[in-house]
Protein backbone atom coordinates (compact mmCIF):
# COMPACT_ATOMS: atom_id res chain seq x y z
CA UNK A 1 0.00 0.00 0.00
CA UNK A 2 2.64 2.36 0.87
CA UNK A 3 3.82 2.00 -3.03
CA UNK A 4 0.19 3.24 -4.31
CA UNK A 5 0.79 6.04 -1.71
CA UNK A 6 3.78 6.89 -2.96
CA UNK A 7 2.83 6.61 -6.63
CA UNK A 8 -0.85 8.73 -5.96
CA UNK A 9 2.19 11.68 -5.00
CA UNK A 10 3.44 10.84 -8.06
CA UNK A 11 0.11 11.42 -9.97
CA UNK A 12 -0.29 14.29 -7.38
CA UNK A 13 3.36 15.90 -8.48
CA UNK A 14 3.09 15.49 -12.28
CA UNK A 15 -1.07 16.25 -12.86
CA UNK A 16 -1.04 19.44 -10.57
CA UNK A 17 2.50 20.91 -11.32
CA UNK A 18 4.81 19.35 -14.11
CA UNK A 19 1.92 19.28 -16.41
CA UNK A 20 0.47 22.46 -16.43
CA UNK A 21 4.09 24.16 -16.22
CA UNK A 22 5.03 22.15 -19.19
CA UNK A 23 1.90 23.72 -21.14
CA UNK A 24 2.84 26.88 -19.97
CA UNK A 25 6.32 26.89 -20.76
CA UNK A 26 5.98 29.96 -23.22
CA UNK A 27 4.95 31.93 -20.19
CA UNK A 28 8.03 31.78 -17.95
CA UNK A 29 8.30 35.24 -16.97
CA UNK A 30 4.57 34.92 -15.94
CA UNK A 31 5.84 31.19 -14.17
CA UNK A 32 8.32 33.01 -12.34
CA UNK A 33 6.43 35.95 -11.23
CA UNK A 34 4.40 36.46 -8.02
CA UNK A 35 1.12 35.84 -11.10
CA UNK A 36 -0.40 39.30 -9.66
CA UNK A 37 -2.23 39.42 -12.99
CA UNK A 38 -4.20 36.43 -14.56
CA UNK A 39 -2.92 35.70 -17.91
CA UNK A 40 -5.11 33.79 -20.77
CA UNK A 41 -4.98 30.46 -20.99
CA UNK A 42 -5.24 27.76 -23.25
CA UNK A 43 -8.15 25.08 -23.49
CA UNK A 44 -5.84 22.31 -22.93
CA UNK A 45 -4.25 24.62 -19.88
CA UNK A 46 -8.00 25.18 -18.87
CA UNK A 47 -8.76 21.46 -19.08
CA UNK A 48 -5.72 20.41 -16.71
CA UNK A 49 -6.39 22.90 -13.79
CA UNK A 50 -9.96 21.39 -13.96
CA UNK A 51 -8.73 18.09 -13.98
CA UNK A 52 -6.33 18.86 -11.23
CA UNK A 53 -9.15 20.25 -8.98
CA UNK A 54 -11.18 16.97 -9.30
CA UNK A 55 -8.11 14.80 -8.61
CA UNK A 56 -7.07 17.43 -5.39
CA UNK A 57 -11.15 16.82 -4.05
CA UNK A 58 -10.78 12.88 -3.84
CA UNK A 59 -7.04 12.63 -3.15
CA UNK A 60 -7.46 13.75 0.86
CA UNK A 61 -10.10 10.66 0.79
CA UNK A 62 -8.00 8.09 -0.91
CA UNK A 63 -5.12 9.06 1.27
CA UNK A 64 -6.69 8.76 4.38
CA UNK A 65 -8.36 5.48 3.23
CA UNK A 66 -5.22 3.83 2.61
CA UNK A 67 -3.63 5.17 5.54
CA UNK A 68 -6.56 3.58 7.72
CA UNK A 69 -5.97 0.18 5.51
CA UNK A 70 -2.15 0.32 6.85
CA UNK A 71 -3.11 0.94 10.04
CA UNK A 72 -6.07 -1.33 10.25
CA UNK A 73 -4.24 -4.67 8.47
CA UNK A 74 -6.96 -4.14 5.41
CA UNK A 75 -5.63 -5.53 1.92
CA UNK A 76 -6.93 -2.83 -0.27
CA UNK A 77 -4.37 -3.32 -2.37
CA UNK A 78 -6.36 -3.81 -5.39
CA UNK A 79 -8.90 -1.04 -4.95
CA UNK A 80 -6.08 1.17 -4.54
CA UNK A 81 -4.34 -0.09 -7.56
CA UNK A 82 -7.94 0.38 -9.70
CA UNK A 83 -8.23 3.75 -8.31
CA UNK A 84 -4.59 4.77 -9.19
CA UNK A 85 -5.11 3.49 -12.30
CA UNK A 86 -8.57 5.34 -13.74
CA UNK A 87 -7.12 8.24 -11.76
CA UNK A 88 -4.15 8.50 -14.45
CA UNK A 89 -6.56 7.83 -17.37
CA UNK A 90 -9.34 10.67 -15.87
CA UNK A 91 -6.03 13.02 -17.13
CA UNK A 92 -5.95 12.41 -20.72
CA UNK A 93 -9.23 11.80 -21.46
CA UNK A 94 -10.17 15.28 -19.57
CA UNK A 95 -7.56 17.26 -21.27
CA UNK A 96 -8.95 15.24 -24.99
CA UNK A 97 -12.29 15.77 -24.00
CA UNK A 98 -13.50 12.64 -24.08
CA UNK A 99 -16.67 12.79 -22.06
CA UNK A 100 -18.31 9.89 -21.68
CA UNK A 101 -15.25 7.77 -21.15
CA UNK A 102 -14.35 10.46 -18.38
CA UNK A 103 -17.46 10.27 -16.54
CA UNK A 104 -16.78 6.56 -16.24
CA UNK A 105 -13.96 6.48 -15.26
CA UNK A 106 -14.97 9.18 -12.58
CA UNK A 107 -17.58 7.33 -11.69
CA UNK A 108 -15.43 4.04 -10.88
CA UNK A 109 -12.50 6.17 -9.11
CA UNK A 110 -15.67 7.35 -7.08
CA UNK A 111 -16.71 3.23 -6.43
CA UNK A 112 -13.02 2.24 -5.32
CA UNK A 113 -12.96 4.82 -2.78
CA UNK A 114 -16.81 3.52 -1.65
CA UNK A 115 -15.53 -0.14 -1.53
CA UNK A 116 -12.62 1.24 0.33
CA UNK A 117 -14.22 2.73 2.95
CA UNK A 118 -17.19 -0.40 3.18
CA UNK A 119 -13.92 -2.55 3.67
CA UNK A 120 -12.65 -0.22 6.24
CA UNK A 121 -15.91 -0.48 8.62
Amino acid sequence: MTTLIIGTLALALFQLWLLPATLNIKNLPYMLSSRDKQIESSMLQSRVSRAGINLQESLPAFLALALLAITQQVDLAVAATIWLGLRVLYVPCYMFNIIYVRTLIWLGSIGCLIYMASKLI
